[in-house]
């Protein structure tokens, strides 16, 4: 009986549907988390008849068909990269976002990563790093003696030195774009690496054309709603009970066949 088979991919459909929704929610205050969805495709069909075949020896063909089938596939599992709320800290080092880009971080291997987060802070030698400990490209140093930074919204940092009046520039934070962000592989702590489906990153001066603003003593918070989020969960419970129920019911169907006399 194939609605027994067919039940059960709806089932491990929306199991995947239901983990996918789990760690949105689990995510909803991990700064500068993109929230996923599960896309699903119908599986293949069998043919009982096959719509346009010969139905008679003078030529006639059936207008329709009929086909049977065989249940779901999980076909993708996409990052949603709308823009997340904007959240005041009070830290002068950390940065948000406000449009498209990237931070880029050098890993230990010596890779280099992408990251929406924009906590950042200080390693021993005075380079600007993520909560980590990952240098944040292009390795911007802060004086040991300075007394004030300041990060404007073309990214460019600066800092007032003990016993002077006006500021320096001491870096200039660069942002990468992607061709297509949906590529990026996700690889925890909040960074991303680089595939052949997000293509080659694009960097470039934070406001320019194509690129996002930088904020100063603020970070990205989640995209993740709560409130769409449950009602998906509930949808997905009801789906997956409903796909139970059609395997009671296929099993019923089944035991009345063995108990034919």
């Amino acid at each position: 009986m194939r609605a027994l088979d067919i039940a059960g991919t709806g089932m491990q459909a929306q199991q995947t549907n239901v983990e996918v929704i789990s760690n949105n929610i689990a995510n909803m205050t991990t700064t500068g988390f993109k929230r996923q969805r599960a896309a699903f495709q119908d599986l293949i069909y069998q043919d009982l008849r096959r719509v346009g075949s010969n139905s008679s020896d003078t030529g006639s063909l059936l207008p329709s068909g009929a086909q049977v089938g065989l249940g779901v596939k999980t076909a993708a599992i996409y990052r949603i990269n709308e823009q997340g709320n904007i959240e005041q800290t009070g830290n002068s080092l950390d940065v948000a976002i406000q449009g498209n880009g990237y931070f880029q971080v050098t890993l230990p291997s010596g890779d280099t990563a992408y990251s929406r987060d924009g906590t950042f802070g200080l390693s021993p030698e005075g380079q600007i790093v993520t909560s980590n400990g990952y240098v944040v490209l292009p390795g911007i140093t802060i004086p040991t003696n300075a007394t004030g930074v300041s990060i404007n919204s073309a990214g460019q940092v600066q800092v007032t030195l003990d016993g002077q009046t006006t500021s320096s520039t001491v870096g200039q934070i660069q942002l990468a774009t992607f061709p297509n962000e949906a590529g990026l592989y996700s690889t925890g702590d909040n960074l991303f690496i680089q595939t052949a489906a997000s293509g080659n990153p694009v960097t470039g001066t934070p406001a320019s054309p194509g690129f996002g603003s930088t904020l100063q003593g603020f970070v990205e918070s989640s995209n993740v709603n709560v409130v769409t989020e449950i009602t998906d969960l509930i949808t997905a419970q009801r789906a997956y009970e409903m796909n139970s129920k059609v395997i009671t019911a296929s099993d019923q169907m089944l035991s009345t066949l063995t108990n034919l006399r």
